[in-house]
C-alpha cells in the first residue's frame, strides 16, 4: 500500500511523465494549418450564428424560470428580472473567472430575494445535480447511438466508449438516488449528517447543524411531484435550446461537415461531459475535448475544429460578457467586492 509520504513523491513523478508525453507529442505533431484555420471563418453563415446566440440567451432565461421554482418555498413571487441579472451576471462571472464565478449568482439571488445564501448554494448544487443528469442522459444518447452517427471508432476507442457508459449509469444512478433522498428523507439525511460529524467539538457541531438545517431549507423546493416536474421540465427545455445553439454553429460552417441531429446529440454529449473537468488557464475540459472529439471522432482537421471550438465558445459564454460587465456595474460588483465575497464565503 502506497503512503502518503510516497504520494508526495510519485505525484509530482506522474505529473512530469504526463508533461513529457504530451510534449513528445506536440514535437511529433505536424505544424498548424493556420489556412485552414482562416479559411474556417470565411464561409460562415451568419444567419445561422444569429439564430446561435439567441438560443443561447434564451438558456439564461430558463434557469432563471428554474431557479424561481428553487425559490417558491421561501419567495412565491420572486422578482424575475433580478434573477435573470444574477443569472447573467453569474455565467459572466464563470467565463472571467472560472468556477470561483459560481458564488455570485447564488449570492445576488439571497441578497436581492432577502434570503440566505446557504438556501441559495443548495439551490445551485441542485440545479447542478438536474444539468448533470441531462449531460449524462445526452453523453449516453452518444454512446448508444455511435453507429447511427458518422463517428469513426477503433477498438480502443470503442473500449473507452464501453467505460464511459458503465460511467454514466453509475453516476446516474448516485445523482438519482440523491434526488429521491433529499425529495422524500430530507430529515433522515439531517439525522445521518450530524451523527457522521459527532466527532466535531461541540463549537463547531453546532455551525455544522445550522449549516445543515440551512442548506435542508434550501432543497424545500423538491418535497411533491409538481415542482420535481417542472425543474425536469425547465431543465429538459434549457438542453433542448443548448441543443439548438450547437446545430446552428455547426450548420454556420457551410461546406465543412453537415451534421445530422444525432451528430450534434452526440458531439454535444462529449463536451457537456467533458465540461466537468477543469484545466488552469482555459478555465474547462470543453475546449480540448470539442477539438479531440471533431478531429478523432468526426475526421475534421485540427485547424478547422479549433476554428468551430472558438465559435462555439464565444456564441455560449463571450457573447454575454459585455452585457454581464455593464449588469455588475450597475450592482455595484466590483474586483474588490469580489475578494471580500471569497472571504466570507471560503470554507
Amino acid at each position: 500500500m502506497i503512503t502518503q509520504k510516497q504520494w508526495r513523491w510519485a505525484a509530482p513523478v506522474v505529473v512530469l511523465a504526463a508533461l513529457a508525453l504530451v510534449v513528445a507529442q506536440l514535437r511529433r505533431a505536424p505544424p498548424f494549418d493556420w489556412v485552414a484555420f482562416r479559411a474556417a471563418f470565411s464561409g460562415l453563415d451568419w444567419r445561422w450564428l444569429a439564430l446561435a446566440g439567441l438560443s443561447a440567451y434564451a438558456t439564461y432565461y430558463v434557469r432563471a424560470l428554474r431557479w424561481a421554482v428553487f425559490l417558491r418555498p421561501m419567495r412565491p413571487h420572486p422578482g424575475m428580472w433580478n434573477l435573470v441579472k444574477a443569472t447573467i451576471i453569474g455565467f459572466t462571472a464563470i467565463t472571467l473567472l472560472g468556477r470561483p464565478g459560481e458564488i455570485v449568482r447564488p449570492y445576488l439571488i439571497s441578497r436581492k430575494e432577502d434570503v440566505s445564501l446557504a438556501s441559495q448554494l443548495a439551490a445551485w448544487f441542485l440545479e447542478r445535480l438536474f444539468d448533470l443528469l441531462f449531460a449524462l442522459g445526452i453523453f449516453g444518447f452518444g454512446l448508444s447511438h455511435l453507429d447511427a452517427s458518422r463517428v469513426r471508432t477503433s477498438a480502443p476507442l470503442r473500449w473507452a466508449f464501453h467505460a464511459g457508459g458503465a460511467l454514466v449509469l453509475i453516476l446516474s444512478t448516485i445523482c438519482l438516488i440523491l434526488l429521491v433522498l433529499l425529495s422524500g428523507y430530507a430529515e433522515t439525511c439531517r439525522t445521518r449528517l450530524v451523527a457522521a460529524l459527532g466527532f466535531l467539538h461541540e463549537h463547531h457541531l453546532a455551525k455544522a447543524e445550522k449549516s445543515i438545517d440551512t442548506f435542508l431549507q434550501g432543497v424545500e423546493s423538491l418535497r411533491g411531484i409538481r415542482p420535481v416536474l417542472e425543474l425536469g421540465l425547465y431543465t429538459a427545455l434549457e438542453w433542448i435550446l443548448i441543443a439548438g445553439c450547437y446545430l446552428c454553429v455547426t450548420r454556420s460552417f457551410v461546406g465543412i461537415f453537415r451534421f445530422s441531429l444525432v451528430d450534434v446529440l452526440t458531439y454535444m454529449g462529449f463536451v457537456a461531459f467533458g465540461a466537468v473537468v477543469q484545466l488552469p488557464g482555459i478555465g474547462g475540459g470543453m475546449q480540448v475535448v470539442s477539438v479531440l472529439v471533431l478531429h478523432e471522432l468526426f475526421g475534421i482537421g485540427v485547424a478547422t475544429a479549433t476554428g468551430m471550438t472558438l465559435v462555439l465558445w464565444i456564441i455560449t459564454f463571450v457573447i454575454l460578457v459585455p452585457v454581464g460587465v455593464v449588469l455588475a456595474i450597475q450592482e455595484g460588483l466590483t474586483w474588490r467586492s469580489w475578494r471580500v465575497l471569497q472571504e466570507e464565503t471560503a470554507l
